[in-house]
């Protein structure tokens, strides 16, 4: 434990920085119990955050962070005190762990009772491809306030303005639940460490390539995060598209759809269709026109509503590692 106390007394002399990122790490330590990049990651540097875990002031707590290794002796070696005990009693302690573990799955997880919600509903909805009833009884509940407005447009009109209609959801509830700001923090660590990699590899520094290693198992964390976010406008927007699909389905298929005299449409290349039943290659004909009026009007709706679907990534604000590539 000796060890452990000079180091964390040489860490202090070599820099300020260095001691306050101990003592951060020592407030989230007495209060959680155990550190992970994510809770600190707000107040001291990546490169320091490595050199905590190099010189062996963090230690790997089985997988759930790190927990500092000799608190007493660190807190001695920053000159910080021992935090001020706390009385409660055994019910009160049981409540303040309770709520505890609700804010830490509360911050672990940014969706909420109503995206979960959402999930589970729209896992019902893709049912309605394969299971007719389903498609039935959503096709029939749409048709009250679709079905005017299709007896009078011809049907490939109909399907442009749904296709549209669907357009606009999507990019409306990407723009508004995706946050690109924190995808873009992201992408930009992601390519500091692959920087820091190379320079590393260069200059033949294996310290360096292991303490890089490290911030990229954590940045790993941030990436399960980062997926989870991207999914959940998904969720929204396939509630409210797939319904509208499964009615164009349901019209297609249902005997209440008379079939015109001529055909139901001119396609460039392709010509005359008979039959919204009608198939090129494995797909009917009215999928593939769905497909085409929607990828079409995504992109104009897109730049209309100047919806942001990738993060901009400024090489000028891409966060540097701190960590030491001069050779040993």
């Amino acid at each position: 434990m000796a060890s452990t106390a000079d180091n964390a007394a040489s860490l202090a002399d070599e820099s300020q920085d260095l001691a306050d990122a101990m003592s951060r790490v020592l407030d989230v330590a007495d209060e959680k119990g155990v550190v992970t990049w994510t809770d600190v990651s707000g107040d001291i540097s990546s490169g320091q955050w490595g050199r905590l875990i190099e010189q062996g002031i963090l230690v790997d707590a089985g997988g759930d962070g790190f927990v500092v290794d000799d608190p007493e002796g660190v807190r001695e070696a920053i000159g910080k005190s021992e935090p001020a005990p706390t009385t409660t009693s055994p019910d009160d302690s049981d409540t303040d762990t309770d709520t505890s573990s609700a804010d830490a799955d509360d911050e672990e997880s940014s969706w909420s009772k109503y995206d979960k919600a959402a999930a589970v509903g729209t896992v019902g909805l893709f049912l309605g491809y394969s299971q007719a009833p389903i498609r039935d009884a959503i096709g029939g509940a749409l048709d009250i306030f679709l079905g005017p407005l299709a007896s009078v447009m011809p049907f490939y009109i109909m399907i442009l303005v749904l296709a549209v209609f669907t357009s606009l959801n999507s990019a409306i509830l990407q723009g508004k639940l995706m946050d690109m700001e924190k995808m873009g923090e992201y992408q930009a660590q992601m390519q500091a460490i692959k920087e820091k990699r190379k320079e590393a590899k260069e200059v033949g520094d294996d310290e360096a390539l292991e303490r890089i290693q490290e911030h990229q198992m954590d940045a790993m964390t941030d990436q399960l995060g980062m997926f989870k976010e991207q999914f959940r406008p998904m969720v929204w927007i396939m509630l409210v598209n797939i319904p509208v699909f499964l009615w164009i389905y349901w019209m297609v298929q249902t005997p209440a759809m008379i079939p015109t005299a001529g055909p139901v449409m001119v396609l460039p290349i392709i010509g005359e269709v008979s039959s919204w039943t009608a198939r090129i290659g494995p797909m009917w004909i009215w999928i593939i026109w769905y497909f085409v009026c929607s990828m079409s009007f995504s992109q104009i709706v897109r730049k209309a509503l100047d919806v942001q679907t990738t993060p901009d990534t400024d090489d000028d604000e891409t966060p540097d590692l701190d960590i030491d590539l001069s050779p040993n």
